[in-house]
């Protein structure tokens, strides 16, 4: 095929469909705002340190692995699995390993926290029944094509829907699972890893706990940046152009409801098929006309958000890992405020994240880069009213359930606020992860990989089906390109 494709934003979800399109004979060319690639998914250095600004969890390494292959390139994606996944922290003093062995962490859950064994194993499995049964459907194809819903696996995925916690919340859920509150507040923090409340989100979403006990988490060996740098060059091997410092000013809309031409830099570049990457919000609201607005899409509830410290620490803390939790003291408070009050509690959960404790180069002898992450509400206004008091409360909580004085040890400092990710990344008020999923429809609710409207219109990335996070990035990038395939082969 010899069609031209141009491809609004350079993360990963774009720069993967940019790879499976320019394999399949179309010449892709990406518009990048930036001066860089990769969206959230990019990279701070300063001091000497050097740090993921974003994602930090990596699951489901083989979809990177499909891509090189694809691309039969000799430039090798080099990672390891993580045989400690999350070490978890309460204010009573109560610490636990989450090991990625099964039956060690379910002792583990056994010893510290005194739930049965067998419950955590039973509930681990169960959640491995929640994805497997809806792989097929959800991750796999899209869900806006009658076609879709005729065949076997579909059936079956829909016959197991009682099955599959929609009509029961994941708190409730997991209520009834577990008598111990701590070990019900570890499983609820699943929801945060698609920015929703797992008071109002259905049970369902407890198979995310699934990629990682199941199906195991992982780090590339120079860190999630690495993830971008190798996606980057898969598409040059693959003769992709990428265009940095080109914002897509508008899109040009024939009379046959096809686009005709992207508008960057006051000069229009015609293509056969255009396909974003942007938030949705970006695309209906600045790119095309009000017309094409799909507004309950729109104006459905968005994910939380995030504020982020990027600490250069002058102390190792052998306490820690990778991947840090030090939980909150009232967990439905701190969701009540993120999602009613629309305001941060002042008692956060704190997830701190680590490279340098795999990664050496990432920090100076003897030092740690620390990211410190809080959940925020998705931003509705100009301005962040709460940095002071949540930087003292973020201090204050590590400092009473570490046993320790962090701002001694603070040596080089950067921050990223819910306006900073949207001025960075053009995400809805910073939302991370797109709509919410505090719905049982959620699923059925995102917006489809093309477009009802306008004929030559496909979407990828964490705004639309299948949702947010890497993983499922990746995923749309995959059913996006095979919309494409497949309607230019009619």
């Amino acid at each position: 095929m010899s069609k031209t494709v141009g491809v609004i934003g350079a993360g990963i979800a774009g720069l993967a469909l940019s790879i499976r399109l320019a394999n399949q004979g179309f010449k892709v060319t990406i518009f990048e705002k930036n001066n860089y690639p990769g969206g959230k998914l990019s990279e701070l250095k300063i001091n000497g340190f050097r740090f993921d600004k974003g994602p930090s969890l990596f699951t489901m390494p083989f979809l990177i692995d499909e891509l090189t292959n694809l691309q039969r390139s000799a430039h090798q994606f080099e990672y390891q699995k993580l045989e400690t996944i999350t070490n978890y922290f309460y204010s009573d003093g109560t610490q636990l390993k989450a090991f990625a062995n099964v039956e060690e962490f379910a002792e583990e859950v056994h010893l510290k926290l005194n739930e049965k064994k067998e419950t955590v194993l039973k509930h681990i499995k169960r959640n491995a029944f929640y994805f497997k049964t809806t792989e097929d459907l959800f991750l796999k194809q899209s869900l806006h094509q009658l076609k879709n819903f005729i065949n076997l696996r579909t059936v079956k995925g829909i016959l197991c829907a009682p099955f599959l916690g929609l009509f029961s919340t994941m708190n409730k859920k997991n209520e009834k699972t577990f008598s111990n509150q701590k070990t019900v507040q570890l499983f609820n923090r699943f929801a945060t890893y698609n920015g929703s409340n797992p008071y109002k989100a259905p049970a369902l979403i407890n198979m995310i706990s699934h990629l990682e006990f199941n199906l195991g988490a992982y780090l590339p060996n120079q860190g999630m940046h690495q993830i971008t740098t190798h996606l980057v060059k898969l598409a040059e091997e693959a003769n992709v152009i990428i265009k940095y410092n080109a914002a897509v000013e508008t899109l040009d809309v024939g009379f046959n409801n096809r686009i005709t031409a992207i508008k960057s830099s006051g000069v229009s570049y015609p293509f056969d098929i255009v396909a974003s990457d942007v938030d949705i919000h970006a695309l209906y609201n600045y790119l095309l006309p009000k017309s094409f607005t799909p507004k309950k899409l729109i104006q459905q509830e968005k994910s939380s958000s995030a504020y982020v410290f990027y600490w250069g620490i002058n102390k190792e803390f052998a306490a820690l890992g990778l991947h840090n939790i030090l939980f909150s003291d009232d967990y439905k408070k701190e969701f009540d405020y993120l999602f009613s009050k629309q305001f941060p509690t002042d008692d956060p959960t704190i997830y701190i994240n680590i490279t340098s404790k795999y990664c050496k180069e990432d920090a100076p002898e003897g030092c740690e880069n620390w990211f410190v992450m809080v959940n925020v509400p998705h931003n509705k206004s100009e301005s962040i009213n709460y940095a002071t008091a949540i930087r003292k409360n973020v201090v204050d909580k590590i400092n009473m359930m570490l046993k320790t004085d962090i701002e001694k040890h603070i040596i080089s400092e950067s921050t990223l606020s819910p306006i900073d990710i949207e001025n960075q990344t053009s995400s809805f008020g910073g939302s991370l992860y797109g709509n919410s999923s505090n719905n049982k429809f959620a699923a059925f609710l995102r917006h489809a990989n093309f477009s009802s409207t306008i004929k030559n219109l496909f979407l990828v990335g964490g705004s639309v089906h299948p949702g947010g996070g890497i993983p499922l990035c990746l995923f749309s990038a995959k059913i996006a390109s095979q919309l494409i395939v497949d309607q230019e082969k009619k």
